[in-house]
């Protein structure tokens, strides 16, 4: 049986940071590791303009968490501009000023939808004049910020992520923050984030044309020109696909205890599966049914938590394909369920980057191979994949039929478990893993918590499980039978008492307290 980590973990901070910033990368529609070059970038500039070494720290966190928070707004990207990572890969080329952030906003508004529909996107983006992206902007950084907390790190770090939107003229939020009010470590990681994708196609001469286009509006201008005196140096061996080696000797490292590892894990879980309302507490819920399952095998303490793990992070690859396939009602093409069927494949290369997280890369990016040679994304047959690999496939089979999707709803229990038991007799899943995780799952109860955290009602509690799931206003008040002003009223008092004010960040707030199924709650 496969073993996991020694009861003192090899796993350190950098490692779920730097996988974080791999996920980033694919979800920005950059190559990996540009977040782990533009780090380098932004700490070897920093050493040259006199940055001090606890400025340094939170630089290098600062940057590889910039980013996360751009999950957040997956969802209404694509449902607005046809394809959320296009969306964002297109903002490098844009100074983000309000004028000409909403030209862009105005040219992508309805891509590829029928000409009477892009029409009206077209005017409810004039209409809006950006309020909705401000809202997004929000989201992003209060997803940020939980995550940055849940990850446990510092005030400094938390502080500094709450101006990654700010401008050097102020024209960027928070409202009126500009100039040296940005923490030097966030005026360095904007700038070198810019420069390093504009140096990954022309190199220094494009990271010339750019950072002076924007010095003292979007950039700090003396950071401009350090930048461009040093650019030989701070890209000095810094290939353009390398970067993680070098970043993860920036800072001190920080190891991380089993327990605090497990919390760690238990934070991406849920950021991933932000992506889409769809997703909203799969990964937990896939990975708990495996352990559960690997228990019932009577695999030890270790074994199981192994297999916890891998499930945790075995959807992480879905952060680098477009919403517009996750979220698509209509049948898909062939050549879109082979851009979906990547997801596993980024997964396994996410984690293979680190010497720490490998052990369990084959085995999370295995959970959609089947014994016949028909998953993906390998095709790999029953004597490649390990039993741990057969109880993840068999978890996430079971809660993806029992969970609601955009084509069909949710099988009940007993019709997902006869699902599985078919899929066994047809020889794609394992029979012994298919009766493991059966059994652990008509045992097992979501975990919900005795007292509901925040001072939640019961009754906000089946709100923001609802929430979770994507659901409006008005389908609140239609499932819960109340009013479409009452279930506002509802949301209005979990965001207060959750201390968010998004959709994204209550959604995280769900997952992260297991109340993500309003079948568990009431």
């Amino acid at each position: 049986m496969e073993r996991g980590v020694s009861s003192s973990s090899r796993v350190r901070l950098d490692d779920i940071l730097g996988t974080l910033s791999l996920a980033v990368d694919l979800g920005l529609g950059q190559p990996m590791g540009h977040v782990a070059r533009a780090t380098v970038v932004a700490a070897r500039l920093g050493d040259r303009v006199g940055m001090s070494a606890s400025e340094r720290t939170t630089l290098v966190h600062v940057a590889l968490m910039g980013w996360v928070g751009c999950i957040a707004d997956s969802r209404d990207a694509a449902a607005w501009f046809g394809d959320d990572i296009a969306y964002r890969a297109g903002v490098y080329d844009l100074d983000m000023a309000p004028l000409p952030f909403l030209g862009y906003l105005l040219r992508l508004a309805g891509t590829g939808d029928p000409v009477p529909r892009r029409a009206a996107k077209v005017a409810g983006v004039l209409v809006d004049r950006g309020r909705s992206v401000q809202k997004s902007l929000r989201a992003h950084c209060q997803v940020t910020s939980a995550v940055a907390r849940r990850l446990g790190l510092t005030d400094e770090v938390c502080d500094a992520l709450g101006f990654i939107f700010a401008r050097w003229d102020g024209k960027g939020l928070p409202e009126g923050a500009g100039g040296n009010s940005i923490p030097l470590p966030v005026r360095l990681w904007q700038l070198a984030d810019v420069a390093e994708v504009h140096h990954a196609r022309g190199g220094t001469p494009a990271v010339a044309s750019v950072v002076r286009d924007r010095r003292g509006t979007a950039f700090d201008p003396e950071l401009v020109d350090a930048l461009l005196a040093y650019a030989d140096d701070v890209w000095s061996d810094l290939a353009p696909t390398d970067g993680w080696e070098v970043m993860v000797g920036l800072v001190p490292p920080t190891p991380l205890t089993q327990a605090r590892l497990d919390t760690a894990l238990e934070a991406v879980a849920d950021w991933v599966d932000l992506k889409s309302p769809w997703f909203s507490g799969h990964s937990r819920a896939v990975a708990d049914l495996a352990a559960g399952a690997a228990r019932h095998l009577g695999w030890d303490d270790e074994e199981a938590r192994f297999v916890r793990r891998a499930g945790l992070m075995h959807d992480l690859g879905r952060v680098g394909v477009p919403n517009s396939l996750w979220d698509r009602t209509a049948p898909l093409s062939d050549s879109d369920r082979e851009r979906l069927r990547l997801h596993s494949y980024y997964t396994g290369r996410m984690l293979a980057h680190s010497p720490a997280l490998s052990p369990w890369s084959d085995v999370a990016s295995m959970a959609h191979e089947r014994l016949d040679g028909s998953g993906y994304h390998r095709g790999l047959t029953a004597a490649a994949l390990p039993m741990s690999a057969r109880l993840l496939a068999a978890a996430d089979t079971f809660r993806t039929k029992t969970e609601p999707r955009p084509h069909r709803a949710a099988l009940s229990t007993g019709d997902a478990a006869a699902h599985l038991v078919e899929e066994a007799e047809a020889g794609r899943l394992d029979r012994r893993a298919v009766d493991a995780v059966l059994a652990a799952a008509g045992r097992h109860e979501r975990r919900t918590p005795s007292v509901l955290p925040a001072g939640l009602t019961p009754r906000e509690a089946e709100v923001l499980a609802l929430l979770a799931r994507g659901a409006t206003n008005r389908q609140v008040a239609s499932r819960l039978g109340i009013s479409p002003k009452t279930a506002g009223n509802h949301v209005e008092r979990i965001y207060a008492k959750a201390g968010v004010s998004t959709r994204a960040a209550a959604t995280l707030f769900a997952m992260e307290h297991l109340l993500v199924d309003p079948e568990q709650l009431g």
